[in-house]
């Protein structure tokens, strides 16, 4: 599985995010922002924002709302075997872990990361959830549980990357100063993290 993992929206790698992108069609997941409190109607302007951005790139995207496949794990992965490519926004990642869980998305990834013709891509909170723990990460993420099947906060990453992915550091973004008290934490603990700023990307082919 190849990684585009931006700090912030579709970040200033756009070129080579489309040389990643096997079929020409991706899947945006908006399910980090169904935290509890959410507002429907700047929830929609968002994902249609994301949307139109990789539009803009000539994709076809599809909405994939987890939501839609809690208890469908055959369904989804036909789906993602169909698009060969996901863009995740950013959010909060305690949610977005419980619904990757949910979706058993979490077990599909895992099945589809060791080929190369599937993409990981997205912001922020998808960046995220990819570290081996989310211990530390509710000093910027509200600890929340919105999805009546699982009340129950998941500590445990995705474990494909060995670091913590750090967004919006040194940014002009709400976050940024939590994200230094994150790298204190990380520092603390002797966890490793990469740390970039809002437009920068990590590419891991």
């Amino acid at each position: 599985m190849k990684y585009y993992l931006s700090s912030y929206e579709i970040g200033n790698e756009t070129e080579k995010l489309k040389t990643l992108i096997p079929k020409g069609k991706i899947g945006y997941i908006p399910n980090a922002r169904d935290f509890t409190g959410s507002d429907p109607e700047r929830r929609a302007k968002r994902n249609e924002k994301d949307m139109g951005s990789l539009r803009e790139l000539g994709l076809e995207v599809e909405m994939i709302n987890l939501c839609d496949y809690f208890g469908k794990r055959n369904k989804l992965k036909n789906k993602l075997e169909e698009l060969g490519a996901i863009f995740i926004s950013g959010g909060n990642v305690f949610v977005l872990r419980q619904a990757m869980k949910l979706s058993a998305l979490d077990e599909i990834l895992e099945e589809l990361r060791d080929r190369n013709d599937f993409l990981y891509a997205g912001y922020s909170a998808a960046g995220c959830v990819l570290a081996p723990s989310l211990k530390g990460m509710d000093i910027v993420d509200p600890l929340d549980t919105p999805y009546d099947e699982q009340k129950e906060i998941l500590w445990d990453g995705l474990g494909f990357v060995d670091f913590r992915f750090m967004p919006h550091w040194d940014s002009n973004h709400p976050e940024s100063a939590g994200i230094e008290k994150e790298i204190a934490y990380c520092k603390e603990n002797n966890i490793p993290y990469q740390a970039i700023r809002d437009g920068e990307v990590i590419i891991i082919e």
